[in-house]
């Protein structure tokens, strides 16, 4: 995929420009969005862009691409690309963003690396943008077509039929097309975007998993009211439908997005989850409970306390009704006499053979439980995680 001479170059200065990745994205932010405003309105999320995730993530990305390039010169890194792809068909990134991002990118290059960027290097690392943004709209050109969707637009209004709290700071929402049509097919493990005017007059985008679907179209999204800690504000959007969503009102939804869903199949399931991590699995769990699947199935759930534990009685009762499954829920407090106490730890857990995971939560749970299902025999490339936010784990698993 890349030329020898510019792989040459890029093998030379991956070090350098890798280290000095942040401050280039920084100033890339900050000047794209002096010169687009109109960027921060519905697309880029001005959280992340304040704590720095945004900027890190795409600095990981970037890393990534460039080194699965130098070390794997024949292969495509697709598992790196559908992750990107998806996320960006959710806030609907379109081809012409691209050439935008490409000229602020590369002046924030230039900028940082100053008489270091010889032309031949900018080459270099021209091509590697091109060679990344080429896949990526072609993986979403096909996205955004079997979504139904062109030019990036699937948003849709969706109508609350009913809400309900699970806990305190979780708030589930049952909702139906407000234009009578069908429901857009979902795959359990996906998400949807929503968007939402701030009171601020800019609208600002989150993606929150299906926690559920029925043969009606009903689909139902669970949001956790996140709460800033450490002087940090608290979520926009998710404070936003808290305080102000009920029944009878409209949201705008995107189509699903994401690249972690239940594949079918007969190898056994494990199903890891941590705190508000359990929204994609306990769709998938419903998914087989109504296709009475019996497959072998080991479910595991960790969470500070069972009342803290969003759709604790479906997580039970789906696994109950599946003949192959068993359940291991962990609680740091509360915990009964059928539970675990503490953090998730696997010892002594016995893990099918074979196994396909998939993983949900925080991402220090993420990463230790990873850790831990590799040392028990699970193959990386069968561990299939969900982050919710830019993913700070690119290339982690490849």
């Amino acid at each position: 995929m890349l030329s020898a001479e510019s792989a040459g170059l890029i093998r030379a200065t991956l070090p350098v420009v890798g280290a000095s990745l942040d401050t280039i994205t920084a100033k890339f932010y900050d000047r794209m969005f002096t010169e687009h405003p109109e960027l921060l309105d519905g697309l880029f999320n001005r959280g992340n862009q304040a704590s720095g995730d945004q900027r890190r993530a795409l600095a990981g990305s970037i890393a990534a691409f460039a080194t699965a390039l130098l070390e794997r010169p024949d292969e495509r890194p697709d598992r790196l690309l559908a992750r990107i792809a998806h996320k960006h068909t959710a806030v609907g990134v379109t081809n012409d963003q691209y050439v935008i991002v490409h000229k602020y990118l590369f002046g924030a290059i230039a900028e940082v690396l100053g008489d270091a960027l010889t032309p031949q290097i900018a080459a270099a690392w021209d091509e590697v943008y091109w060679l990344m943004a080429g896949a990526l709209i072609a993986l979403e050109s096909r996205i955004y077509a079997d979504a139904g969707a062109r030019n990036g637009d699937t948003w849709r209004q969706w109508r609350v039929e009913v809400r309900y709290d699970e806990t305190p700071d979780v708030a589930s929402f049952l909702l139906s097309p407000a234009d009578g049509g069908p429901p857009p097919p979902a795959r359990p493990g996906q998400f949807v975007s929503v968007k939402m005017l701030t009171p601020d007059g800019v609208h600002q985008v989150r993606q929150y998993s299906l926690s559920g679907a029925d043969v009606e179209g009903l689909r139902r999204i669970t949001v956790k009211r996140v709460l800033g800690e450490g002087g940090a504000p608290d979520g926009e959007v998710s404070s936003l439908l808290h305080a102000t969503i009920r029944p009878g009102d409209d949201l705008t939804l995107s189509a699903p997005f994401g690249d972690v869903a239940l594949e079918d199949g007969d190898a056994p399931l494990v199903l890891v989850s941590a705190g508000i991590g359990c929204t994609p699995i306990v769709a998938m769990l419903e998914h087989l409970a109504a296709t009475g699947s019996t497959r072998r199935l080991l479910v595991l759930h960790a969470d500070r306390s069972p009342g803290e534990h969003a759709h604790w009685e479906e997580m039970r009762r789906f696994a109950d009704a599946l003949p192959g499954a068993e359940r291991l829920f962990w609680y740091e407090d509360g915990a009964g006499e059928e539970d675990r106490t503490g953090r998730m730890v696997l010892t002594g857990v016995a893990i099918p053979e074979g196994a396909v995971t998939y993983l949900c939560g925080p991402l220090p749970f993420m990463r230790d439980v990873r850790g831990q299902l590799i040392r028990a025999g699970v193959a990386a490339r069968d561990i299939h995680y969900e982050v919710f936010g830019p993913d700070l784990w690119l290339g982690a698993d490849d």
